[in-house]
């Protein structure tokens, strides 16, 4: 009998390279998208073992629906996986950063999460299954100026993951975070532009203040969309997360997150702030 295992944000990047991945290594998945077209692209790549479910995270009525589907498809068996990964990336300066944006970041990567994983414990706990959470290796152990949003989600997802891997521990039911480094993926492409839009809505004084600054993190997110890692790596990762027998609670994904983590818990803050002055300038 396959295992089963629901993937959010699986249209594009990471997400899609997981229901991939895990297909190809006997999983039946659902992977959740939230146009069609991008179900159809799911479809035509393995039309039996990945069924695609319109998923928004944001939308309880979406996760609800989606509950019931894979409820229904598994016949009461429960799940054995479940991967959050959908995201997105804001970025701009905290200072002139629409509040509006910054809940928007928070409910995608944080609140969307957690909505998914109540709504579908009940089948994880029959299935005795594990849930997966999708951090960042950079971002979310370092914060630099102006990906404050994004940075602030992915920290949040670092406390939010402990804290449910030690109350679902009882009923054996693993929680692991992953954390990518700098990955090739399509996330840096929507980040870059929404970075332009932010600045663009700046006030003068803004402006004045955050334009020439901000030139360093658009290069930054520009050489991530060419020189970062392979989203397969960060899938086989998961893939481990959701079969070994010992898993670990937080798996780093790439050489340059493995630097920002052991940076981050040696450095005195007042060391980390010039480097990232110097890098980012």
């Amino acid at each position: 009998m396959k295992r089963t295992v629901l993937i959010t944000g699986a249209s594009t990047g990471i997400g899609q390279a997981c229901a991939l991945h895990l297909q190809q290594n006997g999983f039946q998945v659902f992977a959740g998208v939230r146009k069609e077209r991008d179900a159809l692209a799911l479809r035509e790549q393995a039309p039996e073992d990945i069924v695609p479910i319109h998923l928004d995270v944001t939308v309880q009525d979406d996760i609800t629906a989606a509950f019931h589907r894979v409820e229904e498809a598994t016949g009461g068996r429960g799940l054995d996986g479940l991967v959050n990964n959908a995201g997105i990336a804001i970025g701009g300066a905290l200072e002139f950063l629409p509040v509006e944006e910054l809940r928007r970041q928070f409910d995608v990567n944080v609140i969307g999460p957690v909505a998914v994983v109540q709504t579908f414990l009940p089948l994880i706990r029959k299935a005795t299954g594990r849930v997966v959470l999708m951090g960042a290796g950079i971002s979310g152990v370092i914060s630099p100026g102006g990906l404050g949003p994004y940075s602030a989600s992915k920290f949040a997802l670092e406390a939010l993951s402990d804290s449910l891997r030690r109350e679902l521990a009882p009923w054996g039911i693993h929680v692991a975070l992953i954390r990518p480094g700098r990955i090739k993926t399509p996330i840096w492409d929507k980040s870059f532009e929404a970075a332009e839009q932010q600045l663009a809505g700046y006030p003068t004084a803004g402006l004045d203040l955050y334009a020439s600054r901000s030139e360093p993190l658009f290069k930054t997110l520009a050489r991530a969309k060419t020189e970062g890692g392979s989203v397969d790596d960060v899938a086989r990762v998961v893939g481990h997360a959701l079969t070994a027998e010992h898993p670990r609670s937080r798996y780093t994904v790439g050489l340059d997150a493995r630097v920002a983590s052991l940076v981050a818990r040696i450095l005195p803050d007042s060391i980390l702030d010039a480097l990232l002055r110097r890098f980012l300038s």
